[in-house]
């Protein structure tokens, strides 16, 4: 008889830790970890950017708010798929979870729609820079499965899209003084 084959996912998750989960890599996902739980991180930059850019203040607020519901929308998801976190031997659980569901990531979600939408206000592309980091230090702690924080990223990708054209979309139509001075043109960090 053969022996039974190791899931594709968790072979992956495996992989990732014995290759890149040093000590001061899991520092830093832990670290990712805690700035990530419940998006306050992310939530907090919003209210800052509130705070410090008064012009475009209803657009921070908005942009935070979906970072809350890309949050929220993965909590719910998570309580319908109630997939269980890695509980393979071969992985090192290296973090506490506020729960034993996986599906999808809550922080993958949160991160993504923040990237989208606080990248759009700030005109810089910061998916690049963050939502890769975020993603690995799910794995490196071995709280997701690789498709946990696909899933998550998509969501809170497609929540932050949605937010920035309704937001384009004010800029251009409702309020004519912010719009771009090249008439119909969208604003440069809004493409």
């Amino acid at each position: 008889m053969a022996p039974p084959t190791e899931h594709p996912e968790i072979a992956l998750l495996a992989a990732v830790q014995r290759r890149i989960a040093v000590p001061q890599v899991v520092t830093v996902a832990r670290g990712m970890s805690r700035f990530g739980e419940h998006a306050l991180g992310w939530l907090a930059l919003g209210a800052l950017g509130a705070l410090v850019d008064r012009r475009r203040r209803r657009d921070w607020l908005l942009s935070a708010a979906a970072v809350a519901a890309a949050h929220g929308t993965s909590i719910a998801l998570k309580r319908v798929v109630r997939r269980h976190r890695p509980t393979d031997p071969s992985v090192a659980v290296l973090a506490g979870t506020p729960s034993r569901l996986s599906f999808p990531s809550s922080h993958a979600a949160s991160t993504t729609a923040a990237a989208v939408l606080y990248g759009g206000l700030l005109r810089r592309r910061l998916s690049p820079l963050v939502v890769p980091p975020m993603l690995l230090s799910r794995l490196v702690l071995g709280v997701h499965y690789p498709s946990d924080v696909l899933v998550g990223s998509a969501l809170g990708a497609a929540i932050g899209a949605g937010m920035r054209r309704r937001l384009r979309g004010d800029v251009l139509h409702s309020n004519p003084d912010r719009a771009d001075p090249h008439r119909g043109r969208v604003p440069r960090g809004w493409r």
